[in-house]
């Protein structure tokens, strides 16, 4: 029923386009009602500075995702994956119990 689906966007990227459309419109909103230009002015300033460390969290936590799914792609080797049955530490052993002189 429904048709070919869009590529999908970096959804990250959306979210630091309005935020930063919001750094224009809320302080033109402000000055719109009358708020003083220095109070507007403070107001895109901490919007775009809001804005600044979102974007840095979200570039960081994609990354993280990243390296992720990069993590759980390769396969893994080591002790973890070894076949066979090879002597292991501790537990309990079977054998003598003989001492030893």
């Amino acid at each position: 029923m429904s048709g070919p689906r869009p590529p999908a966007r970096d959804s990250s990227t959306d979210v630091v386009r309005w935020a930063a459309f919001s750094c224009v419109v809320v302080p033109v909103v402000l000055l719109w009602y009358g708020t003083s230009l220095a109070g507007a002015t403070g107001t895109a300033l901490g919007l775009a500075a809001v804005t600044a460390v979102c974007r840095i969290l979200l570039r960081q936590s994609e990354r993280g995702a990243a390296r992720m799914l990069a993590e759980e792609r390769t396969p893994r080797r080591g002790r973890r994956h070894r076949t066979g049955s090879g002597a292991r530490r501790g537990g309990r052993h079977s054998g003598g119990s003989t001492p030893v002189a």
